[in-house]
């Protein structure tokens, strides 16, 4: 008979407090990247949380054009792997090739571009760096055979709550294709989205506002 898969032993220090990936997550086949197996990625560029959560790998995106320093930070002050924004948006064209070299310089594990970026300039970026390039997907139409045949690497798929049903659309016509995709926060919606076909999670932590809310409200018990 087969022998029960055992828990694996937790080691946790006194003070550490840390940041729980939803469970449903470890679900997911992950995506392997250069050996590393990767299921979670922690949607933020707040270091606090990247230093005290326990997912596999940081998806730094964020709402500005992208600067080197934040990348260098971001890289330097994180132990697990870094898949850094680059732009594809506002910030188009040669930037985007630019910045792309310089955080893998910096140690990135990938870049991600956003999805306007034009298929001519997704190829620019991907002949210019040898580490994964994600391409966001936002919209059910998007022509996913000409973003592959362009140079993307891994799909990340962010349709709200359209989600799941793009995610299982995709996986039909693309059965191999590495895909990550939001999940939402709460269990079901994780395990929704990857019954769908996703491979591993973005997952969007609490604020450090709405943390800091919990704490307070428990110091007044």
């Amino acid at each position: 008979m087969p022998s029960e898969k055992k828990s694996s032993p937790q080691v946790e220090g006194q003070l550490r407090h840390i940041l729980r990936i939803p469970q449903a997550v470890y679900k997911a086949t992950g995506i392997v990247v250069n050996g590393r197996r990767i299921k979670s990625f922690v949607f933020t560029t707040d270091l606090a949380i990247i230093r005290n959560c326990d997912a596999d790998a940081v998806f730094a995106v964020y709402p500005f054009t992208p600067q080197q320093a934040i990348s260098d930070a971001i890289i330097k002050a994180s132990y697990i792997p870094v898949f850094c924004g680059v732009g594809g948006g506002t910030t188009r064209g040669m930037r985007t090739v630019s910045l792309a070299k310089d955080v893998e310089s910096q140690g990135a594990m990938g870049v991600v571009l956003n999805a306007p970026i034009t298929n001519l300039n997704l190829r620019a970026v991907a002949m210019a760096v040898d580490i994964p390039v994600i391409i966001t997907v936002t919209k059910e139409d998007t022509d996913i055979a000409a973003r592959l045949a362009n140079g993307a690497s891994i799909l990340n798929v962010a349709c709200a709550l359209q989600t799941p049903r793009v995610v299982a659309k995709i996986r039909a016509d693309f059965p191999d294709v590495p895909i990550i995709a939001t999940g939402g926060r709460t269990e079901e919606s994780i395990a929704e989205t990857i019954a769908a076909g996703a491979n591993a999670i973005t997952y969007t932590p609490p604020s450090p506002a709405e943390l800091f809310k919990a704490m307070m409200e428990k110091y007044r018990e």
